[in-house]
């Protein structure tokens, strides 16, 4: 899980830490040949002194005979000509001696900055691994612009090198998957029942993630109830109420091709005859594009007005279940995502690049078959994985 991110990662930090590290201590040659060039440019040495030197040019003046008197005011403003030209020349001659200078502190202090034309080609190689693990592209070109921003402005020394870069590497990413988090539990409380509607494409685990959710409402004292509301696909209604007998979940459900708001309606009915908490609807697994998918789904969103849409997406999908998921979001309005299958997925971008662009939390992984294999996502326990 998350293992190419963190990979991709590493070896940028790693890149980075030694060419600061080739800055921070560069070799006696270098040393020597910074400082012999400061006390050449301050003294002249042996060798300058052996040399000879051209000639001055003479100047000559005229007699005074040979031009009228000058005036006094002309001669103060020529006096201020040569005082400045003097001034800068000194200047130029004294540049290449700070300069010089300037790098033979940097040896002793210990401290080094690196520029951003420096910085460039270590960036464009980091965000093209980023795209190999599944970071959507506006999401790889946020974070790599922001951490060279943060790294060209940092002064960095000492023995921590690849440490003070893995701060800033985390820094990033907390900024980038900054958003509200959801507590379910937290909410069950508040209000009884809880209805819940899932939506998702064909295939994410969508039916055995809300079996699986209905598990830990039971571990955690929350009583529940399915709503078999994926009329359209086979055995869709069968499967929901294997998973209730074996969670101990009571499944309300109609015929196959009857109307999925009608479903819902009963199992709303049926929660609050029986002061059952929580209410969790299944929904058909149509694709996004499917326009009789969209309008079933916007009518049980208008009649029933869950409290949580919750779009749950295969995390091996990659970059396409943001365009899922962003198609759904406008259609419907989602609250979160659950990720299904993360224990098989090595790269990890999805969850990073769904949480910025939608700005709307992740709030379960699915890492497992097994109804206790749902692991609450936190952002920071999951930098600390990756980083």
């Amino acid at each position: 899980m998350f293992d190419l991110l963190k990979k991709k990662l590493a070896s940028f930090t790693q890149k980075i830490s030694g060419a600061l590290e080739k800055k921070e201590q560069p070799g006696p040659a270098q040393e020597k040949t910074a400082a012999q060039k400061t006390v050449s440019e301050e003294a002249p040495g042996k060798e300058a002194l052996g040399k000879e030197t051209p000639p001055a040019e003479e100047k000559t003046f005229p007699q005074e005979t040979e031009q009228p008197q000058v005036e006094p005011r002309l001669q103060k403003q020529a006096v201020v000509e040569e005082t400045a030209r003097v001034e800068a020349e000194e200047k130029r001659k004294l540049a290449p001696k700070i300069g010089a200078a300037k790098k033979i502190v940097s040896v002793f202090t210990g401290k080094v900055r690196i520029s951003e034309n420096e910085l460039k080609p270590f960036v464009e190689e980091l965000e093209l691994a980023l795209l190999e693990a599944d970071v959507e592209q506006n999401t790889a070109t946020h974070i790599c612009t922001k951490l060279g921003e943060k790294i060209v402005q940092r002064e960095f020394g000492g023995q921590k090198v690849k440490e003070q870069l893995r701060e800033l590497v985390k820094e990033t990413l907390e900024e980038t998957m900054k958003c509200r988090t959801i507590d379910l539990l937290g909410k069950a409380r508040e209000k009884k029942p809880l209805i819940i509607l899932f939506l998702g494409p064909n295939g994410a685990g969508k039916t055995t993630t809300i079996a699986k959710l209905a598990a830990f409402f039971k571990k955690n004292g929350f009583s529940a109830v399915f709503a078999a509301g994926d009329t359209f696909r086979a055995a869709s209604i069968e499967q929901l109420k294997k998973h209730g007998e074996k969670t101990g979940t009571r499944t309300v459900s109609h015929a196959y091709g009857a109307d999925p708001t009608a479903v819902a309606f009963d199992a709303v009915k049926a929660a609050q005859a029986n002061s059952i908490d929580v209410v969790l609807i299944d929904s058909a697994g149509r694709q996004e594009t499917n326009k009789n998918l969209i309008e079933e789904l916007k009518k049980i969103n208008r009649v029933i007005k869950p409290d949580l849409k919750i779009f749950v997406g295969e995390s091996l999908s990659g970059q396409a279940i943001l365009s899922q998921a962003r198609e759904f979001d406008k259609e419907i309005g989602l609250d979160g995502f659950i990720l299904t299958k993360m224990d098989a997925d090595s790269k990890g971008g999805t969850a990073v690049s769904l949480i910025f662009n939608l700005k709307k939390p992740v709030i379960f992984m699915g890492t497992g078959q097994e109804y206790g294999n749902l692991e609450e996502f936190r952002a920071g326990k999951i930098i600390e994985r990756i980083v």
